[in-house]
């Protein structure tokens, strides 16, 4: 019976030993601090992640679909032109008496203001509106509150962006007036009395300079309707004028634009605006290149969703869209294998960024149920920090891709320790506890550091990963095997060395000094190879102390291990003291790793630059 206990117990032993080497306990630990670690530094860089896997999906974004207003442009909307009746005039010239009435009727029929703070004008609301508003301040000298005072507002129909038309009913010299702003092409259809073809001609030549358009139009009325309605005001209207307003593109946009191109990432355009405003931004902003279109929302909502899946790498900006054609937009890109990332603010925007794979809300602008359904917000409303985000997405994805190049590595080593050493020796050559410690001290601390890897030079010079990529995919399983194979065979030699040495003298203790070799052999030159996972180039030519958190966890760790090795604590290990040809042996056979890895480096250097 106790030969049988005894015998089962040997067994036990070495499975249980494999077990613990095969499986890499740190892992999920590693894979968590590493996702919350990059949320921390993307809060840094104006984006809020809500859910930490859209950390590792904004990595391979490949399609960015923007909003225009405020994301690519300033959102500070200056008005520069204005046409009444017979040519479009440069305000910055001088304003008549008939654009001095148009900048009035304009202001009746806004609700933004603008007010004067130490000097500075601070806009309040709609962009848009508190463009017009700031014009009729500079150029008729009347504000808001003047404006207000003078022409009471007695009623109106709030702005909608089905019929791109806001309405008030002003007192104007004591009669009622309904005064109506909104997209030309919409208020001209609604026009009687004034010269519509003209005012079309004008439109079209304002909006081709990048301008974006707004009619006023107005309409007596024969007394205050109690309860108005768009059949009563918005019909029969006698047309005053065209305003023409530029949002200036943001110069980082531009350079951030650039900067997804370079990384195969295409950026699209969708927006409310009219086509040829939407264009000409488009082209400034370097997003509508040679080759590519610009489409409405009514020619969109005439192609079939089958045509859309074919045609829709050929658009690159959508004009005059509604939220059901930006989840279109979405679904037809990701149909064709795109991760899109998109971004948006309003309360119908919510679908749109709940489909999208990374759903980006405005933090100035955005609504509480737009930001509810994005996995990030940006707190700056500012294209270029997506593109801070898909930077630091891939960097946060290749630098896990290194903590798990690193910990199966290291695993490997260990199975093939154990399972090699037993059909070698005939018994385990390290036991449980040793491979615990293994894995949970001297494997951890530096898989973490590998979390926290500087984003490399070239992160955004490389394609967008595909969507189903295997994580092992460039390289990683084939090193971490022939890794694995070398850890095991250095540790294995250790193991030789130590028992070889002790065999003649002191049978009895040989295989725990054999042990004590592999083990310090085994968890020292972990340590070293953490330096060569660090990058796919020379650990010289990256910087040896480029990673500091690195330095510290092999610092620590190597620390942790002497203190096993040379304190009585070593009892619990079931090692021996060492002596100095011994230590020596395991410094040297320790650098092995280091050296065979920058020779297969320098080999793959070689090869690429014939190849290249």
């Amino acid at each position: 019976g106790l030969i049988l206990q005894k015998g089962l117990i040997e067994m036990f032993m070495p499975a249980i030993s494999l077990a613990v080497a095969a499986i890499p306990e740190g892992l999920p630990a590693i894979v968590t601090i590493v996702l919350a670690l990059g949320v921390q530094r993307m809060v840094k860089k104006n984006a809020i992640i809500r859910r930490l896997p859209a950390v590792e999906t904004l990595g391979s974004a490949s399609v960015i679909c923007s909003d225009k207003t405020g994301t690519l442009t300033q959102n500070r909307m200056t008005l520069v032109k204005a046409w009444c009746s017979k040519e479009v005039v440069d305000l910055t010239e001088g304003v008549g008496e008939d654009v001095a009435a148009l900048l009035r009727f304009g202001s009746m029929c806004c609700d933004g203001t603008v007010e004067i703070k130490d000097g500075k004008e601070v806009h309040l609301g709609d962009p848009t509106e508190t463009g017009i508003v700031a014009a009729c301040m500079k150029y008729v000298r009347m504000d808001k509150v003047t404006i207000d005072s003078l022409y009471p507002r007695m009623g109106e129909l709030p702005f909608d962006s089905d019929r791109k038309l806001m309405t008030t009913v002003n007192m104007i010299d004591g009669k009622p007036f309904a005064v109506v702003k909104g997209a030309p092409d919409v208020l001209l259809s609604r026009c009687t009395v004034g010269n519509v073809k003209e005012a079309e001609k004008a439109n079209n030549a304002m909006a081709e300079e990048a301008l974006r358009v707004i009619g006023v139009a107005v309409k007596p009325l024969d007394g205050v309707p109690p309860n108005p309605t768009m059949d009563e005001l918005e019909h029969g209207l006698t047309f005053v004028g065209l305003v023409g307003m530029i949002d200036p593109p943001r110069p980082e946009a531009m350079l951030a634009i650039k900067e997804c191109k370079q990384a195969g990432i295409r950026t699209v355009m969708i927006t409310g605006d009219h086509i040829v405003t939407a264009s000409a931004i488009a082209k400034q902003l370097g997003i509508l290149e040679h080759g590519l279109k610009a489409i409405t929302g009514r020619q969109l909502s005439e192609i079939s969703d089958d045509e859309l899946f074919h045609t829709v790498e050929d658009y690159a900006v959508y004009a005059r869209v509604s939220p059901e054609d930006k989840i279109r937009i979405v679904q037809a890109w990701q149909s064709k294998g795109h991760v899109v990332a998109m971004t948006g603010d309003g309360v119908n925007d919510a679908p749109a960024l709940k489909a999208a794979d990374i759903g980006c809300a405005m933090g100035i602008t955005g609504t509480d149920v737009a930001k509810g359904a994005a996995a990030m917000t940006l707190t700056d409303d500012n294209f270029a920090t997506i593109v801070t985000a898909v930077k630091e997405g891939r960097s946060i994805y290749n630098n896990i891709k290194k903590s798990v190049h690193f910990l199966l590595s290291c695993n490997l080593g260990e199975i093939v320790t154990i399972f090699i050493g037993l059909l070698i020796f005939g018994l385990p050559v390290l036991v449980p506890i040793q491979l615990l410690w293994l894995n949970l001290v001297t494997d951890s601390l530096p898989a973490i550091a590998l979390g926290m890897e500087p984003v490399e030079k070239n992160v955004m010079k490389n394609k967008p990963r595909k969507k189903n990529e295997s994580i092992f995919s460039g390289g990683l399983g084939v090193n971490a095997i022939w890794q694995g194979i070398m850890f095991g065979t250095i540790t294995l030699i250790a193991y030789y060395l130590g028992f070889h040495l002790h065999e003649a003298t002191d049978l009895g203790n040989a295989e725990t000094y054999g042990r004590t070799m592999a083990f310090s052999v085994l968890s020292i030159s972990q340590l070293v190879h953490a330096f060569n996972t660090r990058s796919s180039e020379s650990v010289f030519k990256v910087g040896l102390f480029k990673n500091k958190f690195m330095i510290g966890a092999f610092l620590v760790s190597l620390a942790l291990m002497l203190l096993v090795l040379a304190t009585p604590v070593r009892s619990v290990f079931q090692i021996q003291q060492l002596n100095t040809t011994e230590y020596l042996e395991v410094a040297l056979l320790s650098l092995v790793p280091l050296v065979v890895c920058e020779l297969v480096k320098l080999g793959q250097a070689i090869y690429n630059k014939v190849k290249g």
